[in-house]
């Protein structure tokens, strides 16, 4: 296993420098699987042999890379850093963890080959995008694990850990799609545009595209496809939040939502069809994704609306903390999702709780097909509107059977 290591991190070390001169380089393939049998050797070893082997090999490796540094050409401490971690995994390896020991060295290796893509991935950061990547790992890394998982509050409504949670979501889903937005949008035309505008907002890329579509030389087939895809999409977000936060409701969600979203991506893919490009993608306006007022925001509501809930449950029994939910989803589905997560177990049960979650996402269609009668005057957008009804009576036929 020490000498699997040494090799699987060696192969790529080996390639990367394969064009090389004859004695320029000072490890490859065989010289890492050398360094991770070393390893395993040492760990076998009694302890100070084992020790001494170890010291002898860091010696070397950092002799040869100071050498190879004093190059004309220079050279990064990649090498030399990997080669003392495959030192060490072999002698984890043979210490009794070598499976740890091999995935950690299939990291590595894949962290190795990706040196091209991560630089040109870095080179186009901006200095915002940075900052962002930066405070996102606070949120989530710090702050995340240090929150409380237990009920607090009034009537015990509030998991800090769940609450902090929700922010933590909305701030990846966000990031990731300006960031696709950022890398894939306006140049790939208006399918990619909707389809990753509408992580971050589907309601704001139905409206921007609804307002072209009154314009006499809009491409209509793509505008139109691109508002029922960033429906569609809108739906496989709110069923993987569910999932995540609501797993009883997922199975009974799908059930309602599943086949709107499906008619809905369908009828965009046929309108995809009917042009011959996707036509010039341009902006969504989406904001900030890392702004944190707006899911700060939505977490105090979260908070006011999860004390409401315990209060009508105490009162007026389970049913109205559903109507709650309903309600609760016109406005924002993401609080009433969190909501429906931080309530007392057994308040309502799985397929209860997906019915009523699927009650404001038919709500929010409902919003967008109003959206695309208004906004581009005319009959513009009677195509996209007639598309989002159809998912939503798909979704209300299930949704009156299953209730």
């Amino acid at each position: 296993m020490a000498l699997a290591v040494g090799l699987v991190v060696g192969l790529e070390r080996g390639w990367s420098r394969r064009s090389a001169p004859a004695g320029t380089r000072v490890a490859g393939l065989r010289s890492f699987g050398l360094l991770g049998l070393l390893g395993g050797l040492a760990a076998l070893a009694p302890r100070e042999v084992g020790l001494a082997l170890v010291a002898a090999g860091a010696l070397l490796v950092i002799i040869g890379y100071s050498h190879e540094s004093k190059a004309p050409r220079g050279h990064s401490v990649t090498s030399a850093l990997a080669s003392l971690l495959t030192l060490g995994l072999g002698w984890q390896a043979a210490s009794g963890a070598a499976v740890e020991a091999l995935a950690a060295a299939a990291v590595m290796t894949l962290l190795l080959a990706s040196r091209t893509r991560l630089h040109g991935w870095l080179a186009g950061l901006s200095a915002a995008e940075v900052e962002a990547v930066a405070r996102f790992a606070i949120v989530a890394l710090v702050i995340l694990p240090l929150m409380p998982d237990r009920p607090m509050g009034p009537l015990d409504a509030w998991n800090p850990r769940l609450l902090w949670l929700l922010v933590v979501l909305v701030l990846a889903t966000s990031f990731a799609g300006y960031a696709l937005a950022r890398r894939l949008g306006p140049g790939r035309g208006l399918a990619v545009t909707a389809a990753v505008g509408a992580l971050v907002s589907s309601t704001a890329v139905t409206a921007s595209y609804a307002r072209r579509l009154g314009a006499s030389d809009a491409p209509a087939a793509a505008l139109s496809g691109g508002i029922l895809l960033a429906g569609a999409v809108m739906h496989a977000r709110v069923l993987l939040l569910v999932g995540l936060m609501v797993p009883s409701a997922l199975a009974t969600l799908a059930l309602v939502l599943g086949p709107a979203l499906l008619v809905q991506a369908g009828l965009a893919a046929l309108l995809a069809r009917r042009t011959s490009h996707g036509g010039p993608g341009q902006p969504v306006a989406l904001g900030n994704p890392l702004e944190f007022a707006p899911a700060l925001l939505l977490v105090a509501m979260v908070m006011a609306l999860a004390v409401l809930a315990r209060w009508l449950k105490a009162r007026f029994g389970d049913l109205s903390v559903g109507w709650l939910l309903a309600l609760t989803g016109l406005l924002d589905v993401d609080a009433a999702i969190v909501t429906a997560a931080g309530l007392p177990a057994g308040s309502l049960s799985g397929p209860e709780m997906g019915l009523m979650l699927a009650l404001p996402v038919m709500g929010n269609s409902l919003w967008k097909m109003l959206l695309c009668l208004a906004l581009p005057g005319g009959r513009g957008g009677l195509v996209p509107a007639a598309g989002l009804f159809a998912g939503v009576a798909v979704a209300a036929l299930i949704w009156s059977l299953l209730g």
